[in-house]
């Protein structure tokens, strides 16, 4: 009788081998991406998972956030390297803000700070061989009061345009 048994779930298990390797399997999804930039124009963070998910600390004593500082290689072989915010306002104050509250941030690069209108952030000269440029993100008014509690959250993006040269 065992021996019945025993041949029938081996002749199960050959006939539906899904009832026997079902139980044990393992997936692995994998997503990837690669950006190669131009020679002739550039502008991308060394890290490239900044901007994904920065954090700004708050201190609860001083009512003060830290900033954010990342560094951009930056190249424009035809001309100067432009930026701006999109969407901003004419301040180009980014909003900081958990629903309740607002801190109003400012975004700087290469020392220049930011807004809706497109300015040069790095010169021809500069921007031809390729250079190194800092992103910062700062507070653009200090909080003189405590804040209420919550997740605050911005968003925004920068747009870097490539301005050729004039040659007259």
């Amino acid at each position: 009788m065992f021996k019945k048994v025993v041949s029938v779930i081996a002749l199960g298990a050959a006939l539906n081998p899904s009832l026997v390797f079902g139980a044990d399997d393992a997936r692995s999804s994998i997503h990837i991406e690669a950006n190669i930039p131009t020679q002739q124009f550039h502008v991308q963070p060394r890290d490239p998972e900044f901007g994904k998910d920065e954090y700004m600390y708050y201190n609860p004593i001083t009512y003060k956030f830290t900033s954010l500082r990342h560094t951009y290689d930056v190249k424009n072989t035809d001309g100067s390297v432009h930026a701006y915010i999109e969407n901003a306002n004419e301040t180009g104050a980014i909003h900081l803000t958990n629903g309740v509250d607002v801190v109003s941030l400012r975004a700087i690069f290469n020392g220049v700070p930011l807004d809706n209108r497109p300015q040069e952030v790095v010169d021809d000269a500069t921007s031809t061989p390729g250079t190194q440029a800092e992103m910062r993100v700062v507070v653009a008014n200090s909080p003189t009061r405590p804040l209420s509690a919550g997740m605050y959250n911005a968003d925004f993006t920068v747009i870097f345009d490539a301005v050729p040269r004039n040659n007259p």
